[in-house]
């Protein structure tokens, strides 16, 4: 085997190559001449946004151009402390993303603020997910000015990431640097499987740097976007609501634009019909300027967004620092996991009407309603059975009234011998007092019969609240209908209708049909005791057969745009009374045992209360007076 030799030349031209590429990279590195341009473009952007206008300019008017190791100093001049975050790492455009199993929000370096909120178990009308946040439609700045008088944006500032766990919950701290220790600082915290974020800003070492004699302004802007198919519905229940002084809750107008300054706030929401973006503080903002600007117009089909929301809360220093501890809320409109979080009174940003409307929601229906989905999955048979449920419930009331009227009916022989026996305006007085005598001595009471359907109308106000605010219902299919939140569209027009809309609706349809027939049935009961049309009195029966046509047709357009479910409830509802009214008529109801007991009834001593005793001697006197008056003309 040939032994080998040590190669001296080998080993010098090793030497020299690397010799030669040390040389190569020493010459070609970057210089702090090259550096300062990158460095200066960051800080330089940063000032033009983040800085008012007059402050670039030079006495002439002129954009003063920022260049060379003055310009620098010029930037740093500007900026004040401010110019050491512009001149970190972190001043990018890069974000940082918190995400449990229900929420994932984007924090952005740039402003340190949310700049995108998905929603992950809930998807958008055209199925993509659904944004609350994103492509910029949400601002949230801290508006300041420093010691030396320039005002500054944070949103136009970088901010610096850092994220840590705590146990299970993710913790973002985006810091505003002055310096390594002096900075104003947005700390996110995210627990798992929660909507709620906590969110504090609070500040250390800035009363050297900022005007503390000036308040810091925070403005949170939104824009809403669609979510929903229906967007004119959607817009009909967003609007901006608020709770102040602990426990007082208001809102604006769904409908109108609208601007107030409230006191002592304690939550501000900005809702949609089935979600909402809320800010909350454990210290109640001492004043807060709010706004809302409707988007979406009478004759718009279709939009992006449709409501713009706008907030702006002066923040005080206390000490020379700022503290506030907040929450953000991302997340749906749900009853249940807003009253979770006890002691904000989270329930007041869902509609679900006031007073005895409310209340009726709030301890009836939300329980009958969540009782049924533990045992039926289906979301139109839960309608269909809460409804059977509310009209057995009212079933007394309907007989009630079908009986008054049924005897009301039995008397109409004896009224119009009265009306016939006392012609004229002259007699009226008179007429009205004797057919109170038969009232009485027969046992029937007039109103009996307005009284059972004067209890109905709260059930049917609260309902028309409640259907619109379950977001349990959202994109819930039954029979034809594809989402019993939205309407259940059977056609396409190929033209809008004022007031209609470009489709046609099953569900309203069926649901005029219902009403049409049940006024019908109404009405020909009424007629049976009906009076005759008096002098100068409008004629009730030509009144109610108008109604008879004008409601179904009122209904059909009104609910046209309005959820399937509320139509599918009314339909249902209807169709119920109807068989109720026939059950009660031909198998509980016998006008001859009425008549034979009102018979009976005249011949038994009546007992007369005191308001009828009083109201029947006010109507004599009226008529002595009017006796009176006519004796004296002749």
């Amino acid at each position: 085997m040939e032994e080998k030799k040590f190669d001296l030349n080998s080993l010098i031209g090793f030497i020299l190559l690397g010799l030669i590429m040390v040389w190569y990279f020493y010459m070609n590195q970057p210089t702090p001449e090259t550096q300062k341009p990158q460095q200066e473009e960051i800080v330089q952007d940063t000032l033009k946004e983040s800085v008012e206008p007059s402050s670039l300019s030079s006495t002439d008017g002129k954009t003063t151009q920022l260049s060379d190791s003055a310009s620098v100093a010029k930037i740093q001049g500007k900026l004040g402390a401010f110019a050491y975050a512009a001149s970190l790492p972190s001043a990018t455009e890069n974000t940082t993303v918190l995400e449990n199993e229900l929420v994932k929000l984007t924090v952005a370096n740039k402003g340190g603020q949310i700049v995108e909120a998905q929603l992950k178990k809930f998807r958008a009308h055209d199925s993509l997910p659904l944004y609350l946040i994103k492509d910029n439609n949400a601002l949230f700045n801290l508006n300041f000015t420093t010691a030396d008088n320039r005002v500054l944006n944070s949103k136009d500032l970088f901010f610096e990431p850092t994220s840590t766990k705590s146990g299970d919950s993710q913790i973002l701290s985006m810091k505003l640097k002055i310096s390594e220790d002096k900075f104003i600082e947005y700390r996110y915290e995210m627990k798992p499987n929660d909507y709620m974020v906590d969110f504090n800003i609070k500040s250390v070492g800035i009363h050297e740097m900022i005007n503390t004699a000036q308040e810091i302004q925070l403005t949170w802007d939104l824009k809403s976007y669609s979510q929903e198919k229906s967007v004119k519905y959607e817009n009909q229940y967003s609007t901006l609501r608020w709770l102040h002084n602990g426990d007082e809750f208001d809102k604006f107008n769904a409908m109108s634009d609208d601007e107030e300054t409230v006191d002592n706030v304690n939550w501000i929401a900005c809702k949609q019909q089935f979600f909402s973006s809320i800010l909350i503080t454990e210290t109640p903002f001492k004043n807060a300027k709010l706004g809302v600007k409707n988007l979406v117009k009478d004759d718009q089909i279709d939009t992006v967004f449709t409501k713009e929301y706008s907030t702006s809360i002066p923040l005080k220093i206390k000490n020379g620092e700022m503290n506030y501890a907040m929450n953000w809320y991302y997340g749906p409109s749900d009853y249940h996991i807003l009253t979770s979080y006890e002691g904000k009174n989270l329930d007041n940003v869902i509609n679900l009407g006031w007073g005895i409307f409310g209340w009726l929601n709030k301890y009836v229906f939300l329980n009958v309603f969540y009782f049924l989905s533990k045992i039926i999955t289906n979301f139109g048979w839960i309608i269909i059975l809460m409804t059977i449920v509310v009209r057995i419930f009212m079933s007394p009331l309907v007989y009630k009234s079908y009986l008054s009227s049924a005897k009301m009916k039995v008397l109409k022989p004896e009224m119009e011998e009265l009306n016939t026996r006392l012609p004229g305006k002259e007699n009226a007085m008179k007429r009205q007092q004797e057919m109170m005598q038969i009232y009485n001595k027969a046992g029937v009471n007039p109103m009996s019969g307005c009284m059972p359907a004067l209890l109905q109308m709260p059930i049917f106000f609260a309902l028309f609240q409640f259907f619109p605010a379950m977001i349990a219902l959202r994109q819930e299919g039954f029979l034809w209908a594809d989402d019993l939140s939205s309407y259940d569209s059977v056609y396409k027009l190929p033209f809008y209708i004022p007031f209609y809309g470009d489709h046609v609706s099953l569900f309203p349809i069926l649901a005029s049909v219902a009403i049409f027939f049940y006024m019908k049935m109404s009405q020909s009961q009424q007629m049976g005791m009906q009076q005759p049309a008096q002098e100068g009195m409008p004629d009730m029966q030509q009144m109610m057969k108008i109604m008879m046509y004008i409601s179904p047709v009122m209904m059909l357009f009104f609910f046209n745009m309005y959820g399937s479910g509320l139509s599918l409830y009314y339909f249902v509802s209807n169709l119920l009374t109807i068989g109720i009214m026939l059950v009660i008529k031909h198998f509980i109801i016998d006008e001859e045992k009425i008549h034979a007991q009102i018979q009976e009834n005249k011949l038994k001593p009546q007992k007369v209360s005191k308001f009828r005793q009083k109201l029947g001697e006010a109507m004599k006197q009226a008529q002595e007076q009017q006796d009176k008056k006519k004796t004296k003309k002749k």
